[in-house]
């Protein structure tokens, strides 16, 4: 069975010849696995591991110069700075960006929200770049998808975060709803023209739109579920309604527990939930196979908190006994 074959059955609830399979790593941990298995490309290690899909980059950035700090911190499309931090020791080491400044903590308005300089735009992208690259996934013979870098990926709750901070944006929510309504609406509008011009430039040879938002927190959802639905919902909901108008399906990356969004998921049309985190609380795998199983698909559900890290082998057979069913 092909690759494609196999991943549209499963998406279809029907049980393919295996379980598809994907590959998400740190670029430290994929250089590690090129140099242990004597590889001098990303997809010899894809087809190694018989991964069934194939992401594209996606549009170019082509806006502003981005301002660069005599601390080295530099500001990203949306004007948050970030600088690099290292971390490791002893060839297990590598770097990740964090935020430096969020230029609308200190925001006191919706006029200032307004009023705020560097909005992106989706002209600072050249789309055409993203024609070749899925037009050449296509020709490999997997399943196509889109999700873009993480620091801009279709979402609303973290860049809002990254532009007023994680614990003011958390604190509008209930004393500024009209800020944090605002700073959403500007970001949602972003990515909605983005998301669309990207889809168009691929004249139909992307499989899958992945978006990304974390919604949940190790014991909870970050906000009420009721929060979610006034401030998130639609914006949530219009980026599947793009993914399906071009004919994709659509997946959503959130960590955490987010039990009770489920059926939200569900209702605004969510294909795929990415991932499921089984020490997160209430994300039980039987539960979720047994009362969400035939309305969406599940990707993931690797213990990052203790089989990658500990590698806890008697994890491997529970997920395949229960995660592989169709």
């Amino acid at each position: 069975m092909d690759s494609r074959t196999r991943v549209f059955l499963a998406l279809a609830h029907k049980e393919p010849d295996r379980v598809p399979v994907d590959f998400w790593a740190a670029s430290e941990i994929t250089e590690l696995l090129l140099q242990r298995y004597g590889y001098t490309s990303k997809e010899e290690l894809l087809r190694r591991f018989h991964v069934d899909f194939r992401y594209i980059e996606g549009p170019a950035y082509i806006g502003p110069e981005p301002v660069v700090y005599a601390d080295g911190s530099k500001e990203d499309h949306f004007g948050v700075s970030r600088r690099r931090v290292s971390y490791g020791k002893d060839g297990k080491a590598g770097t990740y960006s964090e935020v430096a400044c969020s230029p609308l903590q200190n925001a006191t308005s919706v006029e200032e929200i307004n009023r705020y300089a560097k909005w992106p735009r989706t002209e600072w992208f050249d789309y055409e770049p993203v024609r070749e690259q899925a037009r050449q996934a296509r020709e490999s013979g997997k399943v196509v998808v889109f999700m873009g870098d993480r620091l801009n990926r279709c979402a609303q709750l973290k860049p809002a975060m990254y532009l007023r901070g994680m614990e003011q944006i958390l604190m509008d929510l209930y004393l500024n709803e009209d800020i944090a309504q605002a700073i959403f609406r500007h970001i949602a509008d972003f990515y909605r023209d983005y998301l669309r011009r990207t889809l168009e430039a691929a004249e139909g040879n992307i499989d899958i739109v992945f978006t990304g938002d974390d919604f949940g927190t190790q014991q909870n959802t970050f906000m009420p579920d009721d929060s979610w639905r006034s401030m998130l919902r639609e914006g949530f909901k219009d980026f599947i309604d793009i993914g399906h108008a071009f004919g994709c399906k659509v997946a959503h990356h959130t960590c955490g527990s987010i039990m009770s969004l489920i059926p939200d998921f569900i209702d605004c049309g969510l294909d795929i939930l990415n991932p499921l985190q089984p020490e997160a609380r209430g994300m039980d795998f039987d539960r979720l196979k047994a009362e969400y199983g035939r309305d969406i698909v599940f990707h993931g559900g690797m213990s990052i908190q203790q089989t990658l890290p500990y590698l806890v082998s008697t994890e491997f057979s529970f997920i395949r006994s229960v995660d592989c069913r169709p």
